[in-house]
């Protein structure tokens, strides 16, 4: 099994995490880190260790997410309804895009696509 780490880990996902507690504070932050919330090694091995899998391996992974554009980044979270998608309105998604073109823009290459990594922790275990 596979889950997202931690939102601190990942630069570009946390400097998205950032700039969403800065335009619409702690409910739409809370919601967007949803998908990471348990990215926790040790809590994940307690997890594992009460479902009865007690010689379970948790590691990190890290691969690069990438994106065509910073717009196709913020639409793919637009698209995500029980994050973003559902908390957002048109005129909040618009203001979102034009503060994330100056702060990702560290993560822009020179063909305008985005890229930056994204460490998973996976864990591992035999049958009990």
């Amino acid at each position: 099994m596979a889950v997202c780490d931690a939102v601190e880990h990942s630069r570009g996902y946390g400097a998205l995490t950032t700039l969403l507690q800065r335009l619409f504070g702690d409910r739409v932050v809370d919601a967007f880190r949803a998908p990471f919330a348990i990215g926790d090694k040790a809590l994940l091995a307690l997890l594992a260790q009460k479902a009865g899998l007690p010689d379970a391996r948790v590691e990190t992974h890290v691969a690069t997410v990438r994106f065509a554009s910073i717009d196709a980044l913020v639409s793919t979270e637009r698209a995500c309804i029980w994050t973003l998608g559902g908390l957002l309105d048109d005129a909040q998604f618009e203001r979102l895009l034009g503060e994330a073109r100056r702060v990702l823009a560290r993560f822009v290459h020179a063909d305008g696509s985005v890229a930056f990594q994204m460490p998973a922790l996976v864990i591992t275990a035999g049958k009990p």
